[in-house]
């Protein structure tokens, strides 16, 4: 049991890490602004690796890394939960349009960023 914890804590430390330096470096570069680019950034961008981590998982019998790089790393990495605050945030200072594209944007772009990891995956694995 405490392996796979351990694997978990481990990754999550890291993803969580990466999701915090990925914002910075966006705020850097596009400036302060009222969208939470960083936050949708790595909700896409993690999704897409997921799709990817779980074809090649699947197809190389590498499924024991699971708890590291799928519930730890990506977990870390991707976080709805500061998707949930960001989009209340929104709409609690009155931009309810930014807040419906916002939720509408991360929902579909993460779930077509995991089709797409999965279907480039699957294509090199092929």
């Amino acid at each position: 049991m405490l392996g796979p914890l351990f694997s978990v804590a481990v990754g999550g430390a890291l993803g969580a890490s990466l999701r915090y330096l990925t914002g910075v470096a966006i705020a850097r570069v596009m400036g302060q602004t009222a969208f939470p680019l960083g936050i949708l950034t790595v909700n896409v961008a993690g999704s897409f690796l997921m799709g990817v981590f779980i074809a090649v998982a699947a197809q190389r019998g590498l499924s024991h890394l699971s708890p590291l790089l799928a519930t730890g790393f990506l977990g870390g990495f991707t976080t709805f939960s500061a998707f949930s605050l960001e989009a209340v945030t929104l709409y609690e200072r009155g931009a309810v349009g930014l807040a419906a594209l916002y939720v509408t944007l991360s929902v579909c772009l993460s779930i077509a960023g995991l089709v797409a990891g999965l279907w480039v995956a699957r294509g090199m694995l092929a």
